[in-house]
């Protein structure tokens, strides 16, 4: 058994932990956002940003089934082996960012970690009073959106004055 409530191997464990990167020690929530980098890369150089936002979806979709059987297994409220949330949330900020830069998914990494850590309004009331799995993905789904608004703004900003 995991600290999730279930097997390593249960498809929960490896959805919600993000194959287990949610059990790296010490800031899960940004291993699990590192973890979603190269994906959202291949998932937007194959399928660009309706690819990567349906993969969004899919993980959002995704990581309600599996908070809910690892909350209810686990006992527990928001365990930080759930990363799939950060994943979702990340793959969101990253939509704004076409062509392809990795300047700027560095500059989304960095947004969308202090809009998950800081929780701005509507996110602090979702992981404050949504409960069971739809809080535990909700505010990264927020934080995600504010994220992505900055890398847009950055990314018209660089247009304009070629900052990189």
């Amino acid at each position: 058994m995991t600290a999730a409530g279930v097997p390593w191997w249960h498809p929960a464990n490896l959805i919600g932990s993000w194959f287990g990167t949610g059990y790296l020690p010490i800031a899960s929530g940004t291993w699990g956002s590192l973890g979603a980098l190269p994906f959202a890369w291949l998932i937007m150089d194959r399928f660009g940003p309706i690819g990567l936002a349906v993969a969004a979806a899919a993980a959002f979709l995704a990581g309600m089934w599996a908070s809910a059987v690892i909350l209810q297994r686990s006992g527990r409220k928001d365990p930080s082996c759930i990363v799939i949330d950060e994943v979702a949330g990340q793959w969101i900020t990253l939509l704004p960012v076409l062509p392809l830069d990795p300047v700027l998914y560095a500059v989304g990494f960095v947004l969308f970690r202090i809009f998950d850590v800081l929780k701005p309004w509507p996110a602090n009331w979702c992981d404050q009073q949504v409960p069971g799995a739809l809080g535990v993905m909700l505010d990264d789904i927020v934080a995600g959106f504010y994220a992505a608004f900055g890398v847009h703004v950055i990314a018209l900003a660089n247009l304009q004055f070629g900052f990189f």
